[in-house]
């Protein structure tokens, strides 16, 4: 059952086609268990391209778009899309029911575009100041996939009865989500500039307000919630280093 939940993990979150032999309620929460060790294989494709094109000799900022666009590209585009409908969900007017509406649409309004902008923006700029210590990003796109854990920790409700959100919400024993993010910012302390541990003590503060607004807006989480927390902690931690 285990190993189901890795392969869900990893097909779920990444284009790789590992599926899972079955798939439940309980894999489903294994696989947001293991979601950080998916986002390390994840940050290790981008690692690689953005040392790959630094080599060839492209502009650092070329590199570090390039190297955002194959981090949308294996993982289907799926957080960028969470970002997108969670911020036009908290930007619009009227009661949850409301929000959750404008997050099924579809479309994308001003402040996803706005959103995206500024955070792919923000990621490949700072990209193209790390290109010389491209295995940040590992770290970074494994805090990243830590914030599903954090955002499905005990007490926290699914926004609606169906869906991803409703499957996972709430799953995440505290010790796992603590094992989680000590071990993160032991890699960050250990290995990285002292910024970076910094930006991920941020990062993990910013998620737990931003799950605790999305309960009083949303009323819970949602799969999109959970991918604008991927997008959020990601950048946070490669905006940090930056600042070193």
């Amino acid at each position: 059952m285990t190993a189901d939940g890795l392969r869900l993990a990893i097909s779920w979150l990444s284009v790789l086609p590992l599926p899972a032999r079955r798939v439940d309620d309980t894999t489903c929460r294994q696989a947001i268990a293991f979601a950080p060790l998916v986002g390390a294989l994840v940050g290790g494709t981008g690692a690689l391209a953005l040392w790959g094109l630094t080599a060839l000799g492209a502009p650092p900022l070329l590199a570090g778009l390039l190297t955002v666009a194959v981090l949308v590209l294996v993982t289907r585009g799926m957080h960028v899309d969470g970002l997108a409908d969670t911020v036009d969900g908290l930007g619009c007017y009227g009661p949850p029911e409301r929000a959750l509406s404008v997050m099924r649409d579809g479309g994308a309004g001003p402040f996803a575009v706005v959103a995206l902008v500024l955070v792919l923006g923000a990621q490949a700029v700072s990209l193209a100041e790390l290109a010389t210590n491209p295995l940040v990003l590992v770290l970074a796109c494994a805090v990243g996939r830590a914030g599903f854990v954090l955002c499905c920790r005990r007490g926290v409700p699914s926004a609606r009865p169906e869906g991803m959100g409703a499957l996972v919400a709430g799953s995440q024993p505290t010790w796992l989500v603590a094992s989680w993010w000590l071990a993160l910012l032991a890699v960050a302390v250990l290995a990285f500039p002292w910024s970076t541990a910094v930006a991920v003590v941020v990062a993990a503060a910013l998620l737990l307000a931003f799950t605790r607004h999305t309960q009083r807006r949303f009323g819970g989480i949602t799969g999109d919630v959970l991918g604008a927390a991927s997008e959020l902690a990601t950048t946070t931690v490669l905006i940090g280093t930056t600042l070193t």
